[in-house]
């Protein structure tokens, strides 16, 4: 008989504490020089109440009250990794939204049906507008849906052995680009690290309930309330 734990027991950490710190130091609140934190907040409002990024004029008058050019001070804010945009100009992320469709869909009450750029930004919506939120995931590995719903800070997994796996490729460059497509939601242990024991070239750990939801609430809860 096969044993459904063999391969949680057999995965290494492969530098896991040393990947669950660079993920824990991730500053995702914008400087406020030069209206940059104005200007991402203000992208992150649109995003949570339309679920689409704010009109251009919008973000240029945001610019323009802080005596800065839009364009630098987007470029400046993607420069950060604070966002991100695709090759006509898009926003492609705006942590923790995606502009794009993506496996992590959010449902905001109150608010918007929206998509995350992984599952620890899904995790930190609900923290960073105060809202509660219902999300609804795939594990990568075995297709299943996982489900996360969160209300007034309190969360519930179903299935309730689910986990999230914490993984990023070795090399630098933007989190869309190197980290947000493995950090995902999966059924439980088992199924994580057979998916992590499948990508040997990408370096994790996996996050029990409790540690994963208190990395995406610090990561994204101060941002809209950090002063401008």
């Amino acid at each position: 008989m096969t044993d459904p734990n063999a391969a949680f027991r057999a995965w290494p950490a492969r530098s896991a504490d040393r990947r669950f710190d660079r993920m824990a130091q991730v500053e995702r609140t914008a400087p406020v020089e030069d209206g940059q934190r104005a200007v991402q907040q203000v992208v992150l409002r649109s995003f949570a109440t339309t679920g689409a990024p704010p009109r251009p004029q919008q973000l240029m008058d945001t610019a323009r009250r802080y005596g800065s050019d839009i364009d630098q001070v987007l470029a400046d804010l993607a420069a950060g990794d604070y966002l991100a945009f695709d090759g006509g100009g898009a926003i492609r992320a705006a942590y923790p939204f995606s502009g794009v469709p993506t496996v992590h869909r959010v449902h905001i009450d109150g608010g918007a049906d929206v998509h995350a750029m992984c599952a620890i930004d899904a995790l930190g919506i609900a923290a960073m507008l105060s809202r509660d939120v219902r999300i609804d995931s795939i594990d990568p590995h075995t297709g299943s849906p996982v489900t996360v719903t969160i209300t007034g800070g309190h969360a519930d997994w179903y299935p309730s052995s689910a986990v999230v796996f914490a993984g990023a490729r070795g090399e630098g460059g933007p989190s869309v680009d190197i980290c947000c497509s493995y950090l995902n939601f999966h059924t439980d242990r088992a199924s994580a690290a057979a998916w992590a024991a499948a990508h040997p070239h990408i370096e994790g750990t996996i996050l029990d309930q409790s540690s994963a939801l208190a990395l995406g609430q610090a990561t994204f809860g101060p941002i809209l309330t950090a002063p401008i």
